[in-house]
Parts: C-alpha cells; structure tokens; sequence
C-alpha cells in the first residue's frame, strides 16, 4: 500500500511515517521546507516538496494518483496567527480532500482536534482554530467519494505511548501522547470498516487494536 501524509514533518506524521514504513508501507509525506526531507528518509518516507497554501487541487492530486489511502496531519501550528488557521487548517485540508477526489483515492483520515466545530463561537485565535478545524472537518464528510474517518485528539504529550486508549464518539477531555495518536492512525488505516465514523481519542485502558476494532463493530 501507498500512504500520502499532508503535513509530512510534523510530530505526529513522523511518527506514523516511522510505523508504516516499518511494517512495509509505501508513504510520502508533504512538506514545505526542502530542509526537512532528511527527517522524513530517517522516518523511511519519501519527501514530497509542495506547498498546501499555494498548490491548486490538480498539483495535489498528482502526487495522489496511486496511493491506496491519504492522511491530513498538517497544521499551522501552535505560534501562527488566525490567518493561516484558515489557510492550513481549513484551505489546505478542504484542498487535500477534493485532491483526493480527483485522483480517486477513497480512504481518507484526517487528524482533527477534540472541540472542532464549524458553529465555534469567539475571535481568539484558539477559536479561530477549533472553527477552522470544524469546517474542514465538514467538508471532508460531505465527500460521497471518499471512505473518511475523522479523528479528534485530546491534549496531545510528548510522553512514552502506553498503547492504551480511550476512543470513542465522545470520550470527554484528556490528554493522549503523540505516539498514541500516531498508533490509531497506523490501526485505522488498516481497518476500512471506521470509514464514515468521527471518533474522539485519550488515553485510557484498552489496547490500541482492540478499541479500533470496537469501534468498528468488530
């Protein structure tokens, strides 16, 4: 299988690219920054050098064409304004997505963010974020062609992955370590029947697989 991560570099795809790769995924992760390709051939990824803020749906769907599933993992990021909430958060994810479509690529994850909502109310920036998220998030499963599942972190931590979690429709707030998200991602992608379900993540006492598989119905 061929895996496509928008937002290669960051900490959470690089963690899943070093996952995929090590149980014999083909992935390539999008970056902005030529600089950053040593980090994702550490990680046994290919880099793809490709702005998301100024790329047309076309540009993106060819580095697409092939692949077996996508992953959203890019963000502005936690020192950027308002403006680029809207132009990565939203423009880029809403532009992932219809690339997908264009090249016919049906599994489709997106790494959103516990509080997503298109109807968030207020102007900070945190704000502007969560509303950010929510409309992305809206219009990836308005997508008849894509097979979505939509995963809404916690408090993401640097900490050790346990390999046990809590993920479920609403789980109520907590924190989840990177490498626990990066873990149900490498799951999820494995398992097409969470195709069409939006799920909440945070630590907790049941094993990575077998909360995939639960909500799943399995």
């Amino acid at each position: 299988m061929r895996i496509v991560i928008a937002g290669g570099h960051g900490q959470i795809a690089l963690r899943l690219e070093r996952l995929l790769a090590a149980s014999g995924y083909e992935v390539a992760g999008i970056i902005r920054r030529a600089e950053q390709g040593d980090d994702l051939r550490e990680a046994g990824a290919e880099p793809v050098l490709l702005d998301l803020e100024s790329a047309t749906v076309e540009q993106v769907a060819a580095y697409l064409q092939g692949a077996d599933a996508a992953v959203f993992a890019a963000g502005a990021g936690p020192g950027s304004g308002a403006a680029r909430k809207d132009t990565v958060d939203k423009g880029a994810a809403v532009l992932f997505a219809d690339a997908a479509v264009r090249a016919g690529v049906r599994r489709f994850l997106v790494v959103s963010s516990m509080g997503a909502d298109p109807n968030h109310q207020g102007d900070e920036v945190f704000d502007v974020y969560l509303r950010a998220k929510g409309e992305a998030d809206a219009h990836v499963t308005r997508q008849d062609a894509l097979d979505w599942t939509i995963l809404r972190p916690g408090a993401l931590t640097d900490d050790a992955g346990t390999g046990l979690v809590r993920l479920e429709a609403h789980t109520g707030r907590g924190p989840i370590p990177r490498d626990d998200v990066a873990a149900v991602l490498a799951e999820l992608l494995d398992t097409p029947a969470t195709a069409g379900l939006t799920l909440e993540l945070i630590s907790g006492s049941t094993p990575v697989s077998v909360a995939v598989k639960s909500v799943a119905g399995n």
